[in-house]
């Protein structure tokens, strides 16, 4: 068996080791450690935290890129050995070894595609219902949980900041925290309209029926960021928690909207214990809002991301969930498609996000 045949069997392994720069990020670790051994280091928090945080982001990847290699170097080995004297049993061998790694190697190549300025920031992931009353609100909530099981499925921590329950069942609306490395780079491909179809439970008549429900993702910022907030520019609104229960739920008017009236941004937080400690939190995703806006604004970006919005409407989903008469769920930019919904209900979402980020990778390259 030739080399060029064996390497179709693990083909994008033995590529990996022309994309690192292992030693460029050795110096720049080395630098930060610099940095942090002077006695001054801590005198400014602001700055050494946001060090400290980039050290742990080098080292994780500078542990990817030393896997990796010697991934990269038992499989060449494996070759070698095979060309020199081909052994079925050996060549099995290195067959099998392939599904153990898969799922650290694809992740591996996936953040090759993260790089863009707020990849490894953690996310706001935030779900409206649409039109259509307890149907569409039972939607946004299955959604909820589909991406909640995504977040338990990928080590990344989760908390519900706001939810607004339906009438009947479901919920309006919901905002979530997802922290953990690269939250949002992955949860940005999840922006726009998702679409059900079913046999709705709360038809009598039991007549498919079709649901939307909104999604978008914002990436969460330290709480030190700076950003200049005029008081006079804000109305704060005090309201009853109106979550699913919990002794500290619908007992006082703890929960805090913001409204920064410049910019039309409303945020909310009702997950807190205290008034004082809800306005705190709205307050902090305010600024993670509002920093990322005037970001767009500066660097010639907002007029692009306006337009993405505007196809982000009813009747333009990028992604439909068919539940009957047949069993599929398509994501109409990439075209990838599987018929293993409750999977995906579960949380199975990282071939779909995949395809997104391979996608919009190769569109930047051209």
């Amino acid at each position: 068996m030739t080399k060029k045949k064996l390497t179709q069997c693990f083909p994008r392994f033995l590529r990996f080791g022309g994309y690192f720069d292992q030693e460029g990020k050795q110096k720049q670790i080395n630098k930060l450690q610099e940095k942090m051994s002077q006695p001054d280091f801590w005198e400014n928090p602001t700055e050494a935290k946001n060090i400290s945080r980039k050290l742990s982001q080098l080292n994780e990847e500078l542990e990817h890129i030393g896997t990796l290699d010697r991934l990269k170097g038992e499989l060449e080995t494996y070759l070698q050995l095979l060309e020199e004297d081909f052994s079925p049993a050996l060549f099995e061998e290195a067959v099998q070894e392939l599904p153990a790694q898969k799922q650290f190697i694809e992740k591996a190549e996936i953040e090759c595609y993260l790089n863009d300025k707020y990849d490894y920031e953690d996310a706001i992931l935030v779900i409206h219902s649409g039109a259509g009353g307890t149907e569409a609100q039972d939607w946004a909530e299955m959604l909820l949980r589909m991406y909640t099981r995504w977040a338990e499925e990928n080590g990344f921590q989760y908390n519900i900041i706001d939810l607004l329950p339906g009438e009947e069942a479901g919920i309006k609306s919901v905002s979530m925290e997802i922290k953990g490395p690269y939250a949002y780079g992955m949860l940005k491909a999840e922006i726009g309209i998702h679409r059900l179809v079913r046999i709705s439970p709360f038809n009598a008549q039991g007549k498919r029926q079709t649901s939307f429900a909104s999604v978008y993702v914002y990436p969460e910022f330290e709480e030190d960021i700076e950003v200049d907030i005029d008081p006079k520019d804000l109305r704060i609104d005090t309201y009853r928690s109106s979550g699913a229960g919990g002794q500290y739920v619908n007992t006082t008017d703890s929960a805090v909207r913001i409204t920064h009236i410049p910019t039309g941004i409303v945020v909310s937080c009702q997950n807190e214990r205290s008034q004082i400690q809800n306005r705190e939190k709205a307050m902090a995703i305010l600024k993670s809002r509002l920093y990322q806006y005037y970001e767009e604004q500066r660097e010639a970006e907002k007029q692009k991301e306006e337009s993405a919005k505007s196809d982000i409407g009813w009747g333009h989903q990028i992604r439909s969930y068919v539940f009957q008469p047949y069993q599929m769920v398509k994501d109409h930019r990439t075209g990838y498609e599987v018929g293993t919904v409750d999977k995906v209900m579960d949380g199975d979402l990282d071939n779909f996000i995949y395809a997104w980020l391979k996608q919009k990778a190769l569109e930047k390259a051209q």
